[in-house]
């Protein structure tokens, strides 16, 4: 377990504070950010820093390359958190420049996303209801059964999936409700009758063995009435990835259980292209649904696939050829 590090102290403590409280107020949790900024605000107390005209480049610099971050990704968030905080201090006249001129590390080749198709995530789904149970986990196959339907069905992410509460589910409407998301949102996330006859179904197993279940009680748990850790289900997953044979293209990263989110997103692109619908006019829905407060994150799931790409070559062709009524266009 990380050790919590001591709340702001450092002669840019107020500044860390109130830059937090910024960006909470936009409904950002900021909870990674914000450790960052206690581990600049500890080194600024190591080495001395009694003033903000001593934070130079030289003295980031110095923190920046200490810190134990090989990946490239890694360190180029710390020095993103850093460079906004110094940013919104030269906003706020605090500063006159900002003293971060860390050159980002350059990131080798992106893998894509393992985009899953649907035989393949029933054939995942039924590997993952022959689960036995063991003496911490009761009903372990109807749980990841549908925990996996619910990633990839709706594109939940599998925090929001391990924090579901009894009060969470509308059965009668087929909803759920999502709560306390990545961006501090709450959203309703319809389901379709498939879907929410599995839910159903699962919480009828799930009372019929435990009993009368309160509102509050997390609808996955397997220890103590506790929601179950996303850390588990990921592990669950992957433990059961070489059961599916499946062949990784080259390019793509090897699956996890956040790229069921992916798919879902990519499924439903290809669904409106299919169906003649307008992508770029339905991307805002998506976004809503898969819990975005911009949707340029939702973009960011659009992987394009062999399918899609046919998918658009055939609408691009219905556009462009020429009607057959009098050869108009």
């Amino acid at each position: 377990m990380r050790s919590r590090l001591p709340d702001p102290s450092s002669v840019v403590a107020p500044h860390i504070l109130a830059f937090l409280d910024h960006k909470r107020a936009l409904n950002r949790k900021y909870d990674v950010e914000a450790r960052a900024l206690r581990l600049l605000d500890r080194y600024l107390n190591t080495v001395g820093i009694k003033t903000l005209v001593e934070i130079t480049p030289v003295v980031l610099d110095t923190f920046f390359l200490g810190r134990p971050r090989n990946r490239p990704r890694s360190f180029n968030h710390l020095v993103g958190v850093v460079g906004r905080l110094f940013e919104w201090m030269v906003e706020h006249e605090i500063i006159d420049r900002t003293p971060v001129t860390t050159l980002l590390r350059r990131r080798g080749r992106t893998l894509t996303p393992y985009i899953f198709d649907l035989p393949t995530v029933q054939k995942l789904v039924d590997i993952a209801a022959g689960l036995p149970d063991t003496n911490k986990g009761v009903l372990r196959g109807p749980s990841y059964a549908t925990i996996f339907s619910l990633l990839f069905g709706l594109g939940l992410r599998v925090g929001e999936v391990a924090r579901l509460r009894c009060r969470d589910v509308d059965q009668e409407r087929g909803i759920l409700a999502i709560r306390d998301t990545k961006f501090s949102k709450s959203r309703l996330v319809p389901m379709g009758p498939q879907l929410a006859g599995r839910v159903a179904a699962f919480l009828a197993v799930r009372t019929e063995r435990a009993g009368w279940l309160s509102p509050d009680d997390p609808v996955f748990s397997f220890t103590g009435g506790r929601p179950i850790n996303p850390g588990t289900i990921s592990q669950t997953f992957h433990t059961l990835v070489p059961k599916l044979g499946m062949t990784v293209p080259e390019g793509a990263r090897a699956p996890t259980a956040h790229h069921l989110r992916h798919s879902f997103a990519v499924g439903r692109l290809l669904r409106w292209y299919r169906e003649d619908g307008s992508p770029a006019a339905n991307l805002m829905k998506l976004a809503t649904f898969m819990g975005h407060v911009d949707p340029a994150s939702t973009a960011v799931y659009l992987t394009i696939t062999a399918e899609l790409l046919n998918a658009a070559a055939q609408r691009f062709e219905q556009f462009s050829a020429p009607l057959s009524s009098g050869g108009k266009q």
